[in-house]
């Protein structure tokens, strides 16, 4: 976290470097107006020189600098209205008055103070001579030769206007004198020490796009040539390859770093934005930065500042509240506003974070309906974060009336808009009565990226290395084994969590998607490639036929062609000098329905008004019969299989199957949970079983059609009114029973926890 000091040390920094510069400017300005060579607009250009020095002087506490720089101004005014003239003794005066700025910078600089100096008779005389009154300044002639300026030399007898003699620059100006204790380099500074300014230059922004662009035609050749200097013999080509690598690494990251800039750059202005509009709205708002020094690439600032002014206007105007209901809901007059900045997985987090009232679901759907974005009934459908990312629809606005501030219904549309557009991803997480945070997660930069080489249907794309997760393959039993079907969809058990996957071939439709033929491909195939990703927040496995390598891309635009599909976000040129697509993960996930599945499941209930306990638990839910909704906790879950009725037997009384080498005993669970059972004709087939493990044996129960998988925190509404179940909970706005996986097996097979042989003998 950067502290208050570190960021005014900054700041002072970057008013050292840019004074400095601006004074130079000052003096070559002021030296063309002394020789007649200035332009119309040199009295203007010296005029903001002095003005923004005196500006930025104020914001950091500076009023000596400020009130030195503030008499000059006011003469510097009078010059360029014309009301004073341009005279020797003005120029020595106003060159004196530079130099006195330069060296209370310099003290400020190396002393950390704006130096003991007296500059009382300087300033005495920049005001007298803006009491002086003279004839106006006449405009230098806009197509005057080189040398010529304000005032020629010789006028001829046909000039319309003579300036004054006393007006006329001639032998050189004559200083005036300064205290010794305010000469230049005295005060223990040595006169050549090296200033703040002498580390830094300004270089123009499109220079820096162009080196950046040839920086990556470099890396492209790199490629290409490490590519192809690898299969060689030759060791010397080999040592050059690997130096031109080296080299060209190195100059990537140095180019990468002329072109980051602190995300600071665009807070900075964030402190009057919410002066401003906490005043215009009566409320008091006190607003904290951290990470003031995190780096972003100059275009993703960019980007991003339009987006983040909107969010923080948005969390005064609908999130905090105003100082008496903020008292009468317990809390503060103030209001608190955070801005936080980090680099986390090769990304920058940015939240915004305020302790208002938090985003109003039933009233965010009630404008929706409204505004015509959504029906009633899909309203009634939504979960609650469904209904928060409503706010992101165009032409959603909660306000009641248009004001300065908000009601147009155009923002956080376009915040969603242009944060994607950037590859970055927008979230609202909100707690009533307590607070919102707006979550934005951004890349670094957008030029040259680390990459993951797969290869798919023949084609090579390439994924971006900071959604990957981890590289999993699964060789012969485990590819049989390792991949299950829930509800029709793929999953991975991955440490005990179900992990979606998508099958690239199947997305992009490289290869047919019948799942006949998907299945057969499975078969055929030595191996199962598969890639980890996260979009979102969401962990999904991204099945695809060759995993490469990693390597350092360059990002190009799509082609008018591909913009419009969400599944890439760009193109790169391979070492073998052909196209390679680079993945969107995001939109790949979206569109294989696997980011919004796993984020509903993801998401709690909080539309219960009781008091939950407990912790968050992950349950499988899934219908017992007779419109029986049941859950249990998912880590009791070994396997979710379908079994063929035709491969049901008895053995006894029992009913059985074979299953992995053992004969595993079934169990109907509406037999046991004293409701209307299952009839041998009415199950399902194939048969949903649930397979349950302990101690090396196993069990299956007979499910009526496995449902959905939730996070839910366990708050027992209802006790257990039968056998085989703990109680009741409401679960997606549903009851569902909570199954006594323990007291159903003990009622169908009292031996199966007895502490004897594990596995029965197939």
């Amino acid at each position: 976290m950067t502290t208050n000091d570190e960021l005014q040390q900054q700041l002072i920094k970057d008013l050292l470097i840019e004074s400095f510069e601006g004074l130079d400017r000052f003096d070559r300005e002021m030296l063309a107006l002394e020789k007649g060579a200035g332009t119309s607009d040199t009295p203007n250009i010296i005029f903001r020189v002095i003005h923004t020095i005196k500006g930025t002087a104020g914001c950091l506490g500076l009023s000596k600098i400020e009130s030195v720089a503030h008499v000059g101004e006011n003469l510097l005014s009078a010059l360029r209205e014309g009301k004073v003239s341009v005279t020797p003794p003005l120029i020595n005066a106003l060159l004196a008055y530079a130099d006195a700025l330069r060296e209370m910078l310099r003290s400020l600089e190396t002393e950390r103070h704006e130096g003991e100096a007296d500059y009382s008779e300087l300033l005495r005389r920049l005001q007298d001579l803006n009491c002086e009154t003279a004839a106006p300044v006449p405009p230098a002639a806009p197509a005057a030769p080189a040398g010529w300026g304000l005032f020629e030399e010789e006028p001829s007898a046909e000039s319309p206007v003579t300036p004054p003699p006393a007006t006329v620059a001639k032998a050189p100006p004559i200083m005036p004198e300064i205290e010794p204790a305010a000469r230049p380099g005295s005060g223990g500074t040595p006169a050549n020490a090296p200033s703040a300014a002498d580390s830094a230059i300004r270089v123009n922004v499109d220079q820096l796009d162009k080196l950046m662009n040839l920086v990556g035609e470099l890396v492209l050749a790199r490629n290409q040539i490490v590519q192809h200097c690898g299969p060689a013999q030759d060791h010397g080509l080999l040592a050059a390859s690997q130096r031109l690598n080296l080299i060209t690494t190195e100059l990537q990251e140095g180019v990468m770093k002329t072109r980051m800039q602190p995300i600071g750059n665009i807070w900075a202005k964030f402190p009057r934005v919410v002066r401003d509009v906490a005043g215009e709205l009566g409320k008091e708002v006190q607003l904290v930065m951290e990470g003031n020094q995190t780096e972003l690439d100059r275009t993703i600032i960019e980007a991003i500042k339009d987006p983040l002014t909107h969010i923080v206007r948005n969390a005064i105007d609908h999130g905090i509240e105003g100082p008496a209901e903020r008292r009468a809901a317990g809390k503060p007059d103030t209001g608190m506003l955070i801005l936080r900045a980090f680099h986390e997985g090769g990304q920058v987090n940015i939240e915004i974070m305020d302790d208002g009232r938090g985003v109003n679901i039933v009233r965010v759907k009630q404008k929706a309906i409204e505004r015509g974005l959504v029906s009633v009934e899909q309203a009634g459908r939504l979960s609650d974060r469904e209904a928060l990312n409503l706010i992101f629809l165009p032409g959603f606005s909660t306000a009641e009336k248009v004001t300065n501030v908000s009601g147009r219904g155009v923002g956080m549309d376009v915040v969603k808009t242009n944060i994607e557009k950037i590859g970055g991803a927008v979230d609202v997480v909100s707690d009533s009565g307590r607070g919102s945070t707006v979550k934005i997660k951004i890349p670094l930069t957008l030029a040259i990226i680390p990459a993951l080489i797969v290869t798919s249907g023949g084609e090579r794309f390439a994924i971006p290395q900071v959604s990957l997760l981890e590289l999993v393959r699964l060789e012969d039993d485990q590819k049989r084994k390792g991949i299950e079907l829930l509800c029709g969809t793929p999953v991975y058990r991955l440490r005990g969590r179900l992990l979606p996957l998508c099958y690239l071939n199947q997305q992009l439709k490289l290869v047919p998607a019948t799942a006949g033929q998907l299945a057969a491909d499975l078969a055929q195939a030595d191996a199962v490639n598969m890639v980890v990703l996260q979009a979102d927040g969401r962990q999904f496995g991204l099945v695809v036929d060759q995993i490469n390598d990693t390597e350092e891309i360059v990002v190009k635009p799509l082609g008018k062609q591909l913009k419009g599909i969400a599944c890439f976000a760009g193109a790169t040129i391979m070492g073998d000098g052909r196209v390679a697509l680079i993945l969107d993960v995001l939109g790949l996930a979206q569109h294989a329905n696997i980011v919004s599945e796993v984020r509903d499941r993801a998401q709690p209930d909080k539309a219960r008004t009781d008091q939950t306990v407990g912790d968050r638990q992950t349950l499988l839910l899934f219908d017992a019969g007779a419109s029986t909704r049941m859950a249990i906790p998912l880590s009791m879950v070994a396997r979710l299989e379908e079994f063929p009725r035709k491969s049901l037997e008895r053995s006894g009384e029992q009913e059985v199957i074979q299953y992995r080498g053992q004969i595993i005993p079934l169990i109907r669970v509406a037999d046991h949970i004293a409701r209307v059972g299952i009839l041998p004709e009415d199950l399902s087939d194939p048969m949903q079983v649930v397979i349950y493990a302990e101690n090396g044996r196993s069990v299956g129960l007979v499910v009526g059609r496995i449902d959905d998988i939730v996070e839910e925190v366990i708050t027992v509404k209802r006790e257990s009114s039968g056998r085989g179940t703990l109680g009741s909970v409401v679960i997606k706005e549903k009851v569902t029973d909570l199954l006594d996986v323990s007291a159903i097996i003990r009622a169908a097979d009292p031996a199966f926890y007895l502490d004897h042989p594990a596995t029965l003998a197939a």
